[in-house]
């Protein structure tokens, strides 16, 4: 029989807004491992998985548990070998792959040698007691990022809308577990992963929304948290209503790079100067909101599309996106292009609207969204009104825990490495981050745009200290790493 949360028993569990540190030792049961089989999907070379049945409440550790998969891309260097190092991909997302992912963008075989890296799908996403909010094909067409809005009638429709998505969620058969699939409860997923692999402390890479991860595995767990790499930055509070603003001024900073590149390339005729290319994005998205292209594509997924293709820089992906700009403005087909298949898209989406919505309060009102949308379209004129427009998150309970923030007391361990012009966590976020940890941090900040700095991005200089601190370096100041060619 499907078990269902009501909307009255949702409000009655947050209700107790109490901080807890870290995982109770004393009471915890000592974790274990039970290693399996890896999924048909998963089943990359070399990579191992391993299941643990680990605490739905930390706070009851002897009570309901969550099942939680982790694998391991094991040393096999036992005289250079170090320890583990723990990974997020962002997201939310699935993270089993990632070592692997790693691997095969260039992670130096030094560090290979010296960790076994160890991926994680976090709790309610993937194969770690999925959650689901019972999305529609439709609603999950949506995504995760909020569309355009032209006007504050738009953003009233939206909410009504996402009100229904919340009201979903509040009602599936896993809304039991989501007012405790958060950040903080991943951190501490985290730390007994650490604990049942025998290891006295762990070392972390993430990206991304695993910035904040790291950022509050840093600060819950300063005693066994080793090397903290976090890239890519989110500000302090991760995911809430102003990070996700922060996307709008993120497609400010990123696009002149593109533009400057398609100016100095007629054969795309979209502008002899990068402030004509910039007018050409604005003709664009009002024709493609008057009137969809062949494919049916408006000026909302125009402007999505723009966000999503500016993750990623350089000649291909400029060319490529140039080409989409010129079958819009010549009334052509789109030129064929493949999409990676996503996975599990039910939980993935679900998963991530209980751990955003479960980290932080939002706004209720949706005159604030209105407001917001108002200001930011202005402010942020490429995609601020779709940033800053309402989530499902405006009608989910308040957490039932206090936020955890990144704090400055403990050792000097945590490295942020960021792209000065990044289109989804810009670098504003990332100084709010920075300024957090005071004397525990440090920053590398890159000169290059796109979404990723760490093996993700070319630039030497970077990857090079950001290896050095992962093999046993002393983290190194604050510093800036110079444009490269190539």
């Amino acid at each position: 029989m499907r078990k269902t949360m009501s909307l009255a028993a949702v409000v009655t569990a947050a209700a107790a807004l109490v901080a807890v540190p870290g995982v109770a030792s004393a009471a915890t049961p000592k974790p274990e491992v039970q290693w399996v089989a890896c999924p048909t999907d998963v089943a990359l070379p070399g990579l191992e998985c391993g299941k643990l049945r680990l605490p739905l409440d930390y706070r009851k550790p002897e009570g309901r548990r969550t099942e939680v998969m982790i694998t391991r891309l094991a040393s096999k260097n036992p005289a250079q070998r170090k320890g583990i190092l723990l990974t997020n991909p962002g997201g939310p997302s699935e993270g089993l792959t990632f070592p692997a992912v790693l691997k095969a963008v260039g992670l130096p075989q030094d560090v290979q040698d010296a960790y076994d890296i160890i991926g994680m799908d976090p709790r309610g996403i993937g194969y770690s007691s999925p959650s689901t909010c019972d999305l529609t094909e439709e609603q999950m067409a949506d995504g995760s990022v909020p569309p355009y809005a032209n006007n504050s009638a738009e953003v009233r429709q939206r909410a009504d809308e996402v009100k229904k998505i919340a009201e979903q969620c509040l009602k599936s058969s896993s809304a039991g577990e989501l007012p405790y699939n958060t950040t903080a409860n991943i951190a501490r997923d985290l730390d007994s992963v650490r604990a049942a692999l025998g290891e006295k402390k762990a070392s972390f890479l993430g990206y991304s929304y695993g910035s904040y991860l790291g950022s509050v595995y840093a600060t819950l767990f300063p005693k066994t948290a080793e090397r903290v790499v976090i890239d890519s930055n989110l500000p302090k509070t991760g995911w809430d209503v102003e990070g996700g603003r922060l996307m709008g001024r993120g497609v400010e900073d990123t696009f002149p790079d593109f533009a400057k590149w398609a100016a100095a390339h007629p054969e795309y005729n979209l502008g002899t100067t990068p402030q004509q290319v910039r007018a050409k994005f604005f003709d664009l998205a009002a024709r493609l909101d008057e009137k969809p292209s062949v494919e049916g594509v408006d000026g909302r997924l125009f402007r999505f599309g723009n966000f999503t293709a500016l993750y990623s820089t350089g000649d291909e992906a400029f060319s490529k996106l140039a080409a989409s700009w010129k079958a819009f403005d010549t009334g052509q087909p789109q030129p064929p292009q493949e999409y990676p298949e996503v996975p599990r898209v039910q939980a993935l989406l679900a998963g991530r609207l209980n751990v955003i919505c479960g980290d932080s309060t939002w706004p209720s009102s949706v005159s604030t969204y209105e407001r917001n949308v108002a200001i930011d379209r202005v402010r942020n004129p490429m995609f601020g009104a779709a940033a800053a427009n309402i989530q499902p998150c405006a009608f989910f309970p308040k957490p039932v825990e206090k936020q955890v923030l990144p704090s400055d007391r403990g050792p000097r361990n945590v490295l942020l490495v960021q792209n000065e012009r990044d289109p989804a966590t810009p670098l504003a976020g990332a100084q709010s981050t920075r300024r957090a940890f005071g004397d525990r941090a440090a920053m590398i900040a890159i000169d290059q745009g796109g979404h990723g700095a760490y093996l993700f991005g070319k630039n030497k200089c970077a990857n090079d200290k950001v290896t050095e601190y992962l093999l046993g370096g002393q983290r190194p100041n604050d510093q800036k790493c110079a444009a490269e060619n190539g």
